[in-house]
């Protein structure tokens, strides 16, 4: 059974931006151990190949004024 990575989208991130794009929620089944908050897509789809891992992206949730 291969494991899972959650992450999710930044929320503070503009278009264009040189910055990573996702943050880094949790893993779930695999034995990987990530010392940093956020990381580029690029990063991801490599830590994902190399443990065999799939990647869950996140839907982050709105707040609603009301």
């Amino acid at each position: 059974m291969s494991g899972k990575i959650f992450v999710r989208e930044r929320r503070k991130i503009e278009k264009g931006e040189k910055k990573p794009r996702f943050r880094f929620i949790g893993t779930s089944g695999c034995d990987v151990k990530i010392h940093v908050n956020h990381l580029r897509k690029k990063e991801l789809d490599q830590i994902a190949n190399a443990t065999g891992a799939e990647i869950v992206y996140l839907e982050a949730g709105k707040e609603e004024k009301e």
